[in-house]
């Protein structure tokens, strides 16, 4: 990309950018490739310490390595360009007190949705804005196993091994179904939307590995599709960070972005509510994200936030949060049994928004019933959800799924 936009970038930047060392293990595969464009040495950390190099591009990706090589850079005087999103929604508060006390830069646009330019939304185009939430598609694996199970009815499983066989997902899934990718750039937006540090370990995690076709099926029949969304929130106590499968309406354009495809919608108190879609993965923008980052740190912009100027505000236990449920259940079809369900909802402060009971399950007498609430709190949810399962007539688990109207 460097060499076929090189006027571009070099227009833009308002000096040449080259690449003047490869670090690669695989030395002599490196060294075809690259050619005499640059020289090439098995050692990284070579690269980190050449007095002739002044930005160093990390993408080896994981905590470890990828970690002392960005503060072996820093150490020496280097800028730093990284899509390396793990390590700085784990390490990012060590990695950018590192820089800034060096006086240096670190640029992260490629470690959030690919070549959707999010990071620079949030802090350039939307720098006059308080930012008020955001919520966001942002693992393209999930999003893609669940427009393949809405689409042609396939089971999770069945999904997920699609997904495999095209490349979207890889041999160990675990990292994109049970929402920790999408919690590490969660993490990143929050930290950049409101100020604070980086906090991986408070981001409430659940993935899409137990959704069903039913639900997805229910979901449909009112009027929503289920997302995995990466949502972070201005709360009164505090900040919402949460990664869950959530019921989006359908006329929202974030509930009709479909296969391996990211969006992300921001609402600033000026602007309102924007969205930002494109691809979340893969080569190109990928290298599209470094490149622009490049001409950044290359034009002196400021590419991390000052350490001494972060935010106290706490990030919310799950409980604390507020929003609005779907609630499924399979219950003895006998009188009597929706007061009791009604009275428990009450009793525990959940207003029912609307519920729809479904047809009675062949050969026996139990029926679904599916409750859309209004606002509550996840902790009373969580109550009542537990006293409603202590009913006979109620059979089996209760299935929780929260839902965002985005407005």
């Amino acid at each position: 990309m460097l060499s076929r936009n090189a006027d571009e970038i070099q227009r833009r930047a308002g000096r040449a950018i080259q690449i003047t060392q490869v670090a690669d293990k695989a030395v002599d595969v490196a060294r075809k490739k690259v050619g005499k464009r640059a020289k090439v040495v098995g050692d990284a950390f070579e690269v980190a310490r050449a007095k002739d190099v002044d930005i160093v591009i990390e993408l080896i990706g994981g905590y470890t390595i990828a970690k002392e090589l960005q503060l072996e850079a820093i150490r020496h005087g280097k800028h730093v360009v990284t899509a390396n999103k793990a390590l700085l929604a784990t390490h990012g508060n060590e990695i950018f007190a590192a820089a800034q006390k060096k006086g240096v830069m670190v640029a992260f646009e490629g470690a959030v949705a690919g070549g959707v330019p999010i990071i620079k939304a949030l802090r350039e185009g939307l720098s006059a804005n308080r930012i008020e939430w955001i919520a966001g598609i942002i693992n393209g694996t999930s999003n893609f196993i669940l427009s393949e199970m809405r689409e042609k009815g396939l089971a999770f499983d069945a999904a997920l091994k699609d997904a495999q066989k095209r490349g979207y997902a890889e041999a160990d899934p675990t990292f994109d179904i049970e929402g920790v990718d999408a919690a590490h750039k969660l993490t990143i937006l929050s930290a950049l939307a409101f100020g604070i540090p980086m906090q991986f370990e408070k981001c409430y995690r659940e993935g899409i590995q137990s959704l069903t076709q039913q639900d997805i099926g229910y979901a449909e029949q009112l009027g929503y599709r289920i997302k995995l969304l990466g949502i972070t929130r201005r709360a009164k106590k505090g900040i919402e960070l949460r990664v869950h499968p959530t019921l989006v309406p359908t006329r929202r354009l974030i509930a009709n972005v479909e296969g391996v495809m990211n969006a992300i919608l921001v609402n600033g108190d000026a602007v309102g509510p924007t969205l930002y879609y494109g691809a979340g993965a893969g080569a190109q923008p990928t290298a599209s994200a470094v490149v622009a980052d490049l001409v950044d740190v290359t034009r002196l912009i400021t590419a991390d936030p000052e350490p001494d100027q972060l935010s106290n505000t706490p990030v919310l236990p799950i409980e604390d949060v507020e929003t609005s449920y779907y609630l499924r259940m399979r219950v003895a079809d006998r009188p009597g049994v929706l007061a009791d369900i009604t009275r428990i909802l009450a009793d525990c402060r959940i207003s029912i928004e609307s519920m729809v009971q479904k047809q009675q399950v062949t050969g026996k007498r139990e029926v679904d019933i599916v409750f859309l609430t209004h606002r509550a709190i996840e902790r009373d949810v969580n109550a009542a959800i537990k006293k409603m399962g202590k009913l006979k007539t109620v059979l089996g688990s209760i299935v929780r799924i929260r839902q965002e109207s985005l407005l």
